[in-house]
């Protein structure tokens, strides 16, 4: 479905979700996606994040950090799957705090972003402040970038829409960890909480002016 907005009209924010070292630097990360989807991210993360603050869009990255093995080991499912599955095996170890994998990859980040380091589950709107940020910056739209397509940009995409944002999932600024899942994720988003649009089109639509927008 076609965005019926213009995005140029709505106060627009990026947040960035998990871009961290712990899913995309192969030498520490706990939860790896592969190393082509890492640096294609990467890369589509670094142009357009420099051509949408040039635009004047804040920029939010949200963080997954923990104290303590506990404040992982309590979600029942993870405890569950911990050390059975390829992709999640080594969950009870993801982003603990005094880690390495709990930096955001310095290719994505600039000055005058924001950061949020409190996200412990796959909503970032959920027991964290990303909320009053976006109220303080006015958001109407988000724009949901990173990692994992089917978890926590899904998640947050629902979290966005039951909170009446203009929810864009960025298809070619979002990767999975579980590959043969990531465009279900795109199609359940598209069915039902918002829109996908790529980075080339999230740039042009924010880059036009109100009177290039038709009546």
């Amino acid at each position: 479905m076609t965005l019926p907005y213009s995005l140029a009209d709505l106060r627009t924010v990026v947040l960035t979700i998990d871009m961290h070292r712990g899913h995309l630097d192969q030498a520490v990360a706990t939860m790896p996606v592969t190393p082509e989807t890492g640096e294609q991210l990467i890369a589509t993360h670094a142009d357009m994040l420099a051509k949408l603050r040039g635009l004047d869009v804040p920029v939010v990255h949200a963080l997954t950090s923990y104290r303590n093995v506990a404040e992982i080991s309590g979600n029942r499912w993870w405890s569950a799957v911990a050390g059975t599955t390829a992709t999640r095996a080594r969950v009870l170890e993801h982003q603990l705090e005094d880690g390495p994998g709990v930096e955001i990859m310095p290719e994505v980040i600039a000055g005058g972003d924001f950061g949020i380091s409190t996200k412990k589950r796959y909503d970032c709107l959920s027991a964290t402040d990303h909320e009053h940020l976006l109220r303080s910056l006015g958001a109407a739209a988000l724009l949901l970038t990173g990692i994992n397509t089917n978890s926590c940009v899904l998640a947050t995409a629902v979290g966005a829409n039951i909170r009446d944002y203009a929810t864009i999932v960025v298809s070619d600024c979002v990767g999975t960890m579980d590959q043969t899942l990531h465009q279900s994720a795109l199609d359940i988003v598209d069915a039902a909480f918002g829109w996908t649009m790529t980075s080339t089109e999230v740039v042009s639509a924010l880059s036009a002016s109100t009177s290039d927008v038709p009546a």
